[in-house]
């Protein structure tokens, strides 16, 4: 019989008994935007709940820029204590294929800790397009190549990639105008300085209840219960279309994994529970959860799924 040797021994008591003792510090969670948007709220949610659990403070870090990657960067390369977490989203899937440099991998260097919430895309239009339904829009779009413009909140955001993704799988030529953020895209589509954009349903609910923009489909796989009449792009004809924004938490890749158990089933928990579940349906985003293994299947499917995206328009980001 082997003996397994002393020093082995004891770094893996050290590991437990760190798990076990874990937090004894604050923990700080990086958003990867400025503060105030679905992000930082998604944070913030979390972070009120895992107070009450772990009698700890969590700091809500705003580290924006680089389309995601500065933030995003600085947890790939933070000690894997548990300590430093991202709340990553669909752009570090995205930024994978969209850059053609970057400082860290989002598969090598991150741990999935939990998928916590879904939005989904809503393809709007401005009322003065001859276009009720998705069908009439596409109508439109093949009459008139290049001609029709889709705003977005900016180059890389899930909201470019929707209506990249339309373009791709409905075969359509239609023209990105990409803005910096998604109040300054909205603004010009309800004025009619574009015709179209993508957007969460929390921004476009009050124009789209006032007539100010029509919604012609959402862009998840099931209708969004705010907006029960609007069709998905799958029931519009476009099947197994699925452009939605996400949030998740992750943490630095080599993170001990019982500390990734802890957070995760935490989580869970509060994901579950009416109070947190109606915060976010109140938001226009669902709850979701989940094992480690099945966000990290998801991620690697976004990623793949984006990088055929991004080669079929010829897309990239400086």
């Amino acid at each position: 019989m082997k003996t397994i040797p002393f020093a082995v021994v004891a770094c893996l008591a050290s590991v437990q008994s760190y798990a076990q003792n874990y937090p004894a510090k604050t923990i700080r969670i990086v958003v990867p935007y400025v503060a105030g948007g679905n992000t930082d709220f998604t944070a913030r949610v979390i972070a009120a709940k895992l107070v009450e659990v772990f009698g700890q403070q969590i700091v809500i870090e705003n580290r924006a820029g680089g389309g995601t990657n500065i933030g995003s960067d600085l947890i790939a390369k933070a000690p894997a204590d548990g300590y430093s977490l991202l709340m990553g989203g669909a752009s570090n899937a995205i930024n994978m294929s969209l850059y053609p440099k970057m400082s860290y991998d989002t598969l090598r260097d991150f741990a999935p800790v939990v998928l916590c919430v879904k939005g989904a895309n809503v393809l709007s239009v401005h009322p003065a397009l001859p276009a009720k339904t998705l069908k009439e829009l596409l109508s439109l779009a093949r009459a008139q190549p290049g001609k029709l413009n889709f705003a977005s909140s900016g180059i890389g955001s899930s909201n470019q990639m929707a209506g990249e993704l339309l373009k791709v799988m409905a075969k359509v030529n239609i023209t990105h105008v990409p803005y910096k953020g998604n109040p300054p895209a909205l603004i010009d589509t309800v004025s009619g300085q574009v015709e179209m954009l993508f957007s969460g349903v929390p921004a476009l609910l009050p124009h789209i209840q006032s007539g100010r923009l029509r919604a012609l489909a959402i862009g998840s796989l099931k209708r969004f219960p705010a907006l029960p009449t609007v069709p998905t792009l799958d029931e519009a004809g476009l099947k197994d279309y699925e452009a939605t924004t996400w949030f998740g938490l992750m943490a630095p890749a080599k993170v001990p994994k019982d500390i990734v158990a802890r957070l995760n089933s935490e989580i869970g928990k509060a994901l579950a529970s009416k109070e947190v579940h109606d915060r976010f349906i109140n938001e226009g985003v669902e709850p979701m959860g989940g094992t480690p293994e099945q966000f990290g299947m998801f991620i690697r499917d976004e990623i793949e799924k984006y990088a055929k995206v991004v080669k079929a328009g010829n897309l990239k980001a400086e």
